[in-house]
């Protein structure tokens, strides 16, 4: 009897978070300039695997216009930095291996494919997918309640009823918000997670735990850094996704020195 209730505590037993530290907006500036010299020590090799990000998001806004969901473009690229902390593995496992004084040729950056912790990985990747199709679902939804234009509204016609209508101004501040939640969420359950399962090998319950905590521990830091994670991602778009190339790498890499420096170990 002492046996199976010694199991049964085994099983229920939830995993003791990592210490996480205080942090401030300094440490932001660090982290975004040992971003930047991560990306600078190889900056061709990583610009390859970025470009991933923004030739999806241009094939995504293709669609969009090929299959007359124009309105439905602003939430997908929006909506697309959704999966920005899952795209960006193979980073975290360059800079990991830089901070190692490892070799980080560009076949590390898919060696994490084969990690033990794939199956972590890719479970919390889905997650993040899941929101993902979950915000679009519900910016479809919000759309199609306060405006319901033809299928194949023509641009000029979605933008002028969406910014000169008192229904078009519902949608975009009611989707807005609906938005906001969405990033909140996903930022708060993945922000450190990817990098933690990487570098300690630890299961999606506790990654994403130490996540939230670290958010909850640094809350009016972790929300700046949100919003120049935002900012940055913006910038990168503007030149039809090109400055993506860029901005991604470095981010990715300032999020595996963000991790170093909030979570204990």
């Amino acid at each position: 009897m002492a046996n199976i209730d010694s199991r049964l505590d085994d099983l229920t037993r939830v995993p003791a978070l990592p210490r996480i530290r205080t942090i401030t907006t300094r440490d932001l500036r660090d982290v975004l300039a040992l971003g930047w010299e991560d990306f600078k020590a190889q900056p061709s090799h990583l610009a390859f695997i970025a470009l991933i990000y923004p030739i999806a998001g241009v094939l995504l806004a293709h669609l969009t216009v090929s299959y007359n969901i124009f309105p439905l473009l602003f939430p997908l690229l929006g909506g697309f930095a959704l999966l920005g902390p899952f795209a960006a593995i193979g980073l975290y496992e360059i800079s990991r291996r830089r901070e190692r004084q490892l070799d980080t040729s560009w076949e590390h950056a898919f060696a994490v494919l084969r990690s033990p912790s794939i199956g972590q990985i890719a479970l919390l990747g889905a997650m993040l997918t899941g929101l993902f199709l979950a915000w679009l679902f519900c910016a479809w939804f919000i759309y199609r309640s306060l405006l319901a234009l033809p299928a194949d509204v023509s641009t000029v016609d979605f933008l002028r009823a969406a910014f000169t209508t008192f229904d078009g101004w519902v949608m975009v501040i009611v989707g807005n918000s609906v938005g906001l939640l969405f990033a909140i969420l996903a930022f708060s359950i993945s922000v450190v997670a990817f990098p933690h399962i990487i570098d300690r090998r630890v299961d999606v319950q506790t990654a994403v735990r130490t996540s939230i905590a670290a958010v909850e521990h640094n809350p009016s830091v972790m929300m700046i850094w949100g919003l120049m994670v935002t900012g940055l991602l913006v910038l990168g778009c503007l030149p039809m996704l090109v400055g993506l190339i860029v901005v991604m790498p470095v981010l990715g890499h300032a999020t595996w020195h963000l991790y170093r420096k909030v979570v204990d170990g």
